[in-house]
């Protein structure tokens, strides 16, 4: 009995020290990831500087580092900022949900049903060959120049990476897994729930931060179609005053809020798939 108990208390003690160590190596990394992070927009804020500086890029098409922050501070202290920033990332996040909704389900029809796959695989083939800024024009013909417009052509880009992601990725799951619940007497429902859908939470989260980029870089195209608020409005605008401070201000904003909706993802995808014990 008392070796029972000494057994069981080495094991807690070996289970400790490595949980531990554990800790340890993922704040090293996350510290050795935000040293790579600091330095990298270090480097490159220099060559911006250094570009300037010597005259490869002349100073009236491109500002300084100061000129962009005034205005960036400009733009917070009157609130035009702020406005823009929130029309944009609501367009953004509308068009984002329905994308990746419609993705998962066709992508799961299409990889799971063979008619399905033969019937719409020419179809979607086209369809995502085309660029979403293609569709601007029609889009006006039929929605005119409202919120409608722009929705539909950023969740149009949103749709199409994410649904080839998640459509390959059931087509490539394991077979065995599945053999084996069918004999074992799953139903298809529980397959799909405890067999199927595990496997493919990475896939789908993968697809989650393709379209999330995608949606960020047509962005400015989907606001050209006449809207009044939202950065790449606030871009033409600086455009068409030649304001070339709050013109890239606009670049970096889009650049900041993708990175940060980016890590956003990442991290879900760290707890969702945590069990799998994959680093992201």
């Amino acid at each position: 009995m008392l070796e029972a108990k000494q057994r069981i208390t080495t094991n807690t003690e070996e289970q400790i020290c490595v949980e531990e160590r554990f800790r340890k190596k993922r704040r090293r990394d996350r510290l050795e990831k935000a040293g790579y992070f600091v330095v990298s927009f270090g480097i490159l804020l220099v060559i911006w500087e250094l570009t300037r500086a010597v005259g490869l890029i002349d100073p009236m098409l491109f500002p300084s580092i100061q000129a962009v922050i005034k205005a960036c501070i400009v733009g917070f202290k009157n609130g035009t900022l702020q406005m823009h920033m929130y029309a944009s990332f609501m367009r953004v996040l509308t068009s984002f949900a329905i994308g990746i909704v419609l993705a998962v389900v066709f992508g799961f029809l299409i990889g799971w049903f063979r008619i399905v796959r033969l019937l719409l695989d020419p179809v979607i083939n086209f369809f995502r060959a085309l660029p979403p800024i293609a569709l601007i024009p029609l889009m006006i013909i039929f929605f005119g120049i409202g919120e409608t417009s722009k929705i539909v052509v950023l969740s149009y880009a949103a749709f199409f990476p994410a649904m080839v992601v998640i459509y390959q990725a059931l087509t490539n799951l394991d077979p065995v897994y599945t053999r084996a619940a069918k004999t074992l007497g799953a139903t298809n429902l529980e397959i799909f729930r405890k067999v199927i859908l595990p496997q493919l939470v990475p896939h789908i989260i993968t697809a989650c931060r393709v379209s999330l980029g995608v949606c960020w870089a047509t962005l400015v195209a989907a606001e050209l179609i006449a809207a009044q608020k939202g950065i790449g409005a606030m871009m033409v605008d600086a455009q068409n005053f030649f304001q070339m401070a709050p013109l890239v201000l606009g670049i970096l904003i889009i650049g900041a809020i993708s990175l940060v909706m980016d890590g956003a993802v990442k991290a879900i995808e760290r707890r969702a798939t945590s069990w799998q014990e994959k680093m992201a």
